[in-house]
């Protein structure tokens, strides 16, 4: 076994008879990306460039970085799929509403979470208790900007005209449609024009 993970990329690609640059676009990363870790032009994989790798080279990540553990992953194994979204502000959040240019979340912290599916996400700290019922005061919500078609008793973030973004639930038959999930009394929101939805709510993370 050898401690150099440039050795155990090649040697995952003389197995599967890859070429570094199949291997690279396979994995969607630049043509160039595994060609400069083995060069040492670039540092080794992390995060989510290091879950992508694994899964072209049919191994698992503990491996690959580590050495620990078999070089081909088990039958049936999924590796872990780890996505890293921007945590923004409600404020921005609310800008999306009717902002058309392409958004650039590069300076935003991150949150990062297992096995989400394709999306184009953001992450939103819970302020306030209207929606207790299915996300605290603090906890932070992953909203999907590329789902917004409607659901009966599906989670929302929209922005209305001025702005102003919130979080709710979606009950068709009630007036406003967009309700508060709370245990405590709490009106629906006071919303001003048109309603864009910036995107559905899939999952409310909070640490204990």
């Amino acid at each position: 076994m050898t401690n150099d993970i440039k050795e155990r990329i090649r040697q995952r690609l003389d197995k599967l008879n890859l070429s570094m640059r199949s291997a690279s676009l396979e994995a969607g990363l630049s043509d160039a990306f595994i060609r400069n870790i083995v060069t040492g032009k670039s540092a080794s994989p992390r995060g989510v460039n290091l879950t992508k790798l694994a899964q072209v080279l049919r191994t698992t990540e503990t491996w690959l970085q580590d050495g620990d553990g078999p070089p081909d992953a088990p039958m049936g194994f999924r590796p872990v799929t780890t996505t890293y979204i921007p945590l923004i502000s409600w404020v921005s959040a609310g800008e999306l509403g009717h902002q058309e240019s392409v958004e650039d979340f590069s300076f935003y912290p991150t949150v990062s979470a297992s096995d989400l599916p394709e999306g184009d996400w953001i992450a939103l700290r819970v302020d306030g208790p209207s929606m207790n019922k299915i996300s605290p005061p603090d906890s932070i919500i992953l909203v999907n900007r590329s789902d917004t078609r409607l659901v009966t008793n599906g989670c929302y973030v929209i922005a209305d005209e001025t702005g102003q973004a919130t979080y709710k639930r979606y009950r068709p038959n009630d007036d406003p449609p967009f309700q508060p999930a709370s245990y405590k009394v709490i009106p629906a929101p006071s919303l001003e024009g048109a309603i864009t939805i910036i995107g559905r709510v899939r999952r409310s993370m909070i640490d204990m």
